[in-house]
This record gives C-alpha cells, structure tokens and sequence, in this order.
C-alpha cells in the first residue's frame, strides 16, 4: 500500500526540495557551532558528536530492518537529530550519554510514533531532557579542561558580573554547540538563505524573549540594563534552540499567525524559566511545552476556509 500514487485535484505546487536536501543544508548549517565546539572543548567533544550520530542512526536502521519497515536511514533525519543531541551536551559527559540519549530520541520519540512527520516533539530536545532527568549530575557538570564552575547563566542567576564578549564569541562554559553565539547565527543564515526557514518562529521567539526577561526582571527588582540583556540573549541555547529546533517542521505550528503565537509563547516560557526557576536554563523545556500545545495553537490560528468567513447580512 504505501507504494500507491496518491492523486488529489490541482492545482499541484511541486517543488524541488526533499527531506534530504533539507536535512543535508541542516548539517551543513550546524557545522560552524560543531567545529567550534570541538576547537573549543577539543577532541572530547568530536568524539561525543561520533557517538551520538552513530547511535541515532543506527537505531534507526536496526528498528526498520527488525520491523521490515522501509529504511529512510537516507533522509538524514536521524543524523540531524543525532548532531543537535550532541551539540547539547556538556563535553564532561561519558561516552555513553549521546549514546543512550539518541537512541532513545529516535526510538522513543520518533519511530514508535510512526517515524518522521509523525513525532508529536522535538527528538532531540527529549532526548536531552530524558537524560537531564535521568542524570542530573551528569548533564549539569560543564567542568572540562577549558573552563570549571558555573556557566554564565549560572553566574547571572546568581548575581555575578559576566563578559558578555566572550559569551559572543564562545570563550565560556557550556555545552559543546550552545557557547559561540557568532558560529550559531552563521548557521542560521545558511537555513535562512537557502529558504529553509523564515524569521516568523525565531525572530518573535527573540523579541519576545528580550522583553519578557526585561519585564520579569523589573518586577523582581533587578537592574536591567544592557550588558544584563545582551548577556540572557547571548547565554545557553537560546539562539541555538530558536534557530534549529524551534523551526523544527514537524513541531512547530503551520499557520503564520499560529508561528507568531508559538514564538512569543516561546519566548515567555523561557523568560519564567530562567527568572523564576531552580535551573539557570529553560530552552528545552519552552520548546517542548510548545510542541504540546502546537496542535491547539493550530486549531485557533486556522484560517477560515475561502467563502466561508463572511457573515450573512
């Protein structure tokens, strides 16, 4: 059955883009953060980036094969998924960390619910929360050669000074993908250029955010002021979530007016989190709470069908 032709009436709009174009610019685009964390961090975190795409792709292919499914090892999904996991770990991590947390990204939260298209999250964001529950410890200790201590965010939340320069630039402590803000936004403007993405999600997510945190912030009597704002725009994953996983096809709303809601939905979540909550991020889980609610986002911000939104007189 699914080698039928499906025929539906025109007017067709056929473009040249595949899943694998797609995912393959996708790479390419993660690139700059991934060699920037593997001159950052060093040969650790080229390691940890092995392991977590093998894994992810792996599983992938043995699940299709055991259950005799067609393999789509070749759409590049599963790599994606496997690099963006990795690209949110702390390089400190054992080897078996990437391992465990793509398999269970592409296991879990992409086939069982029927493979790509059918994931109602992220993977690789509940890849990562699933091992942030699981191993707290491990997936909070950012302690490696380089750096030991806290992360920036960290420091902010506990009402430390940073440099916000070497946030920019990605001199600080972190994850292996999330610390240049510069190599981060390179690889958005190759999504952004090849018409992979718009600025609807990311860009309301951004703004939102910045006014939120500045809102949030007032109201518990902290000083706001620039360096504060540049440093909660430049810290953690933001950029790195608002860019690649909060444009996620699959999860994100398809309406333009749901994009917009989502992305300022987005945007206050994270502000909550990070003010408000024990943890100095919040990224993953705004993301995620907004993968739940895109169904209901889309519901309201569907627009009415072609003679049908007028009243009668």
């Amino acid at each position: 059955m699914s080698d039928l032709r499906n025929v539906s009436s025109n007017p067709h709009v056929r473009a040249k883009s595949t899943t694998a174009s797609i995912m393959g610019t996708v790479l390419i685009a993660l690139l700059p953060a991934a060699a920037f964390g593997i001159y950052h961090f060093g040969p650790k975190a080229a390691l940890l980036i092995l392991v977590s795409v093998a894994s992810a792709v792996l599983t992938e292919y043995l699940f299709e094969r055991l259950c005799k499914k067609k393999v789509t090892v070749g759409d590049l999904s599963a790599a994606v998924t496997g690099l963006l996991l990795a690209l949110n770990l702390p390089v400190s991590a054992p080897w078996w960390i990437p391992l465990l947390g793509s398999a269970f990204a592409i296991l879990v939260v992409k086939l069982l619910f029927g493979g790509l298209g059918q994931n109602f999250m992220n993977p690789a964001l509940a890849g990562r929360c699933f091992l942030l529950i699981s191993f707290p410890a491990i997936m909070t200790n950012f302690d490696c050669d380089a750096y030991a201590g806290a992360t920036p965010l960290a420091a902010i939340k506990a009402g430390e000074s940073v440099n916000v320069m070497d946030m920019i630039l990605g001199r600080t402590a972190g994850t292996i993908g999330e610390t240049s803000m510069i190599a981060i936004v390179l690889g958005a403007c190759i999504l952004i250029l090849a018409g992979i993405i718009d600025l609807k999600v990311p860009g309301s997510y951004i703004v939102s955010f910045a006014v939120f945190v500045a809102l949030f912030a007032l109201l518990t009597g902290r000083t706001v002021n620039g360096p504060y704002l540049s440093a909660q725009l430049a810290g953690g994953g933001l950029m790195l979530g608002a860019f690649f996983m909060a444009t996620d096809y699959v999860t994100r709303p398809i309406t333009k007016k749901g994009q917009y809601v989502y992305g300022v939905f987005l945007g206050f979540m994270t502000a909550v989190f990070r003010i408000f909550g024990a943890s100095a991020e919040g990224v993953s889980y705004a993301i995620l709470l907004g993968n739940l609610l895109t169904p209901l986002i889309e519901k309201y911000t569907m627009p009415k069908c072609f003679g049908k939104g007028g009243e009668r007189s």
